[in-house]
């Protein structure tokens, strides 16, 4: 498998702001940045941006702490608006090409990489990157070329050597693989990849012994590569030693019970020590795994936990205990429906919200409120039009973007559903990005 290391560039370090206000916060973001501060940075960068929208190193760097958080629809917006602003900065294209790569966008990534090269032709990464999403669009000609010149620029680029020598796996070239792998080795002789890339490219050029050597040095490395044990166990059958090749299917099926080619071998290995029904076991196993892949991403089911719910109010309530009692007592019922909601009664807590909001139809919180209630009890589209009137009342109200941004993308919407995610960590509201984390990539 092509392994992306997509790298993010430099941080733009030049402000051309008018006030000494914007010039702070903009130098204190990049700090932060330098630190690993991202949130804070992204703060910083966002205080720059208002007191002087207009500067496109702002926007860039913004993005960059957004894609360093992972927000990766958040930073193609900031490097839209740095691009617009400063249509000669390639790092703002390759950047912007990374985050598309990022989300799977590798045809719009491959025109940003394109652009980045035309205004730095020898930028050695942007050529990485191409040939990175020319590879995962199986254009592994073109990859290959990329890999080539980005080698020519840096030749010991181990990214790139092992990006190029896995293009060449499937271009059929292992011969020409192997330089690749064992370059890497000579640059990293305690990284276990190459010698399994290796192994790969040699049980394919019929080099059983050679595949067993490289095998076992991966599995000494990293003794849990399931994909190592396979292949030793494949080399191990074709040299006619089936008790060490089945006890290989055995660890890799141990390790990851998923792949119907562990099945399939130990089913041979079995058949040839006399283990007829153990073998019939496997195969039977194999087929019906029927090569499947096995492997999915998780979503989030659309149903906000309890825990979470709980954790949101309290954040409401905190914000809103010190509020003065206005004439129409809205207050009041917005506090006595937060109350009766942590008692368990949902249905008394909504009629609550609801005259607080019939009284004070500019509530935002007490919209907000009723849109968390409404979807602990699975009415995901009420609560969504609670948290639209919410934001609609306080368009910056984080927590309100960050629940109608999982409500959203657990009702399928997932790219606006981490948009609005994307918009509440820009608020402010940190949460956002543990969610953008695991659900948005």
């Amino acid at each position: 498998m092509l392994r992306s290391l997509l790298l993010l560039s430099s941080l733009a370090v030049t402000p051309l702001l008018a006030q000494q206000t914007a010039v702070d916060y903009f130098e204190t973001g990049v700090t932060k940045s330098r630190t690993g501060d991202f949130t804070g940075a992204l703060q910083a960068f966002s205080m720059a941006i208002t007191m002087n929208p207009d500067n496109a190193a702002s926007y860039y760097n913004r993005g960059l702490a957004k894609a360093n958080l992972k927000d990766h629809r958040g930073a193609i917006l900031d490097y839209d608006r740095a691009v617009e602003l400063n249509p000669k900065d390639a790092l703002a294209y390759l950047n912007r090409g990374v985050s598309k790569s990022k989300q799977d966008d590798h045809r719009s990534a491959l025109l940003d990489f394109g652009r980045a090269i035309e205004l730095s032709p020898e930028d050695p990464q942007a050529y990485y990157n191409r040939g990175a999403s020319r590879s995962k669009l199986e254009q592994h000609r073109g990859a290959l070329q990329d890999f080539n010149r980005s080698l020519e620029l840096d030749p010991n680029n181990q990214a790139v050597l092992y990006a190029r020598g896995l293009t060449k796996q499937k271009l059929e070239e292992y011969s020409g693989s192997l330089a690749d792998f064992t370059k890497l080795i000579e640059l990293s002789p305690k990284k276990s990849q190459p010698y399994a890339a290796r192994g790969a490219s040699r049980l394919e050029l019929s080099d059983y012994s050679g595949a067993i050597t490289d095998l076992n040095k991966a599995i000494e490395i990293t003794p849990d590569d399931a994909e190592s044990f396979l292949n030793r166990g494949f080399a191990k059958g074709k040299l006619e030693d089936y008790k060490g090749a089945n006890s290989d299917y055995d660890r890799a099926i141990a390790l990851n019970a998923t792949n119907y080619k562990g099945y399939y071998g130990r089913g041979f290995c079995r058949s040839k020590l006399g283990d007829q029904k153990g073998a019939v076991q496997d195969f039977n196993q194999a087929i019906e795994m029927n090569n499947a892949n096995t492997e999915s991403k998780v979503f989030f089911n659309g149903k906000i936990s309890r825990a979470t719910l709980g954790n949101l109010l309290n954040v409401v309530q905190e914000r809103n205990k010190l509020n003065e009692l206005s004439t129409e007592r809205s207050e009041a019922y917005f506090s006595r429906g937060i109350s009766k909601n942590k008692q368990g009664d949902s249905k008394a807590a909504i009629a609550d919200l609801n005259k607080a909001i019939e009284l004070n139809p500019t509530y935002a919180e007490a919209y907000f409120s009723r849109g968390i209630i409404k979807s602990a009890q699975n009415d995901q589209k009420g609560a969504i039009l609670d948290c639209n009137s919410a934001i609609k009342l306080n368009p910056r109200y984080a927590e309100a973007f960050y629940v109608r941004g999982i409500i959203r993308h657990g009702l399928g919407d997932d790219n606006g559903g981490c948009l609005d995610l994307s918009k509440s960590g820009e608020l402010g509201y940190t949460p956002a990005y543990k969610v953008i984390s695991d659900y948005c990539n």
